[in-house]
């Protein structure tokens, strides 16, 4: 009797993590979705209000806030940006009220890894941190750096800083 309930125990906590899981990957795919129809409102409703959002540029360290008013713009015109995960991988804190994810996301022309970490509310889960990164193959990277370098040293001192 205690290995049947011991089995089934192991069992539920199986399908729960599933579950949790499932929950979770809707929870991102909604919100790429909400950006791909420009629907501003689901979009930043999704991120938690002591959310961060870093981009690809150095300079892009964002609150929630900040991210709204600078994205406002492509909102508004109804084009904001279209991301389709590919490959995620999803990972809970023993307790399961934080997650966190890395993903490769596609925009239909290049491919862009994005991470973050997850927090579950009272409303659903909220996203804390999201970091949007451009992948570089390592045997590129030398010349991309040299890239790197020679832009910057042509830019104003105050480009470089983040928010």
């Amino acid at each position: 009797m205690k290995i049947f309930f011991s089995a089934a125990f192991i069992l539920m906590a199986v399908f729960s993590s599933f579950a949790q899981q499932d929950k979770v990957n809707s929870f991102l795919d909604n919100w790429h979705n909400a950006a791909a129809r420009a629907d501003g409102k689901a979009y930043f409703d999704a991120i938690a209000d002591d959310g961060i959002y870093i981009g690809t540029d150095k300079s892009e360290r964002w609150t929630k806030e900040e991210f709204y008013q600078w994205s406002k713009k492509y909102f508004d015109t109804g084009k904001a940006w279209s991301f389709k995960a590919k490959n995620r991988h999803v990972y809970f804190s023993g307790d399961a009220k934080m997650a966190w994810f890395d993903e490769i996301v596609d925009n239909g022309k290049t491919e862009w890894r994005g991470s973050g970490v997850l927090e579950l509310t009272d409303n659903g889960w909220k996203i804390k941190q999201y970091v949007l990164s451009v992948p570089v193959p390592n045997e590129i990277y030398p010349e991309v750096f040299e890239m790197i370098k020679k832009y910057e040293s042509r830019q104003p001192a105050e480009n470089h800083q983040p928010h």
